[in-house]
């Protein structure tokens, strides 16, 4: 199986103070959620994926966020798998240290 990207929560807190544009993708669930998102990230429960498959287009890369990196990971994997461009965000939102949005 190929190893997934990866993006630690420090590469990406620098990324996202460059103003670079990133497609970030929270995949954890409702109640997760409203504890705070990264900024611009948008929502998609781990278990909608699959069906909003066509939200994703193969020409960008998309980074994915969960609690911890085990959801999104396993997310990443599928993805791939569809021939999407995908990194998961290592650590999750328990080593998130920047800014949050409730």
């Amino acid at each position: 199986m190929k190893t997934i990207e990866t993006i630690s929560t420090e590469e990406l807190q620098k990324k996202i103070e460059a103003g670079e544009k990133l497609e970030l993708i929270d995949v954890r669930e409702d109640e997760e959620v409203a504890e705070g998102m990264i900024p611009g990230a948008k929502h998609i429960r781990m278990g909608d994926i699959p069906q909003n498959l066509d939200y994703f287009d193969k020409d960008k890369e998309y980074i994915f966020i969960c609690r911890s990196s085990r959801r999104s990971e396993n997310v990443c994997y599928y993805l791939h798998e569809q021939g999407y461009k995908v990194r998961n965000m290592t650590g999750g939102m328990l080593e998130w240290v920047g800014e949050i949005i409730l």
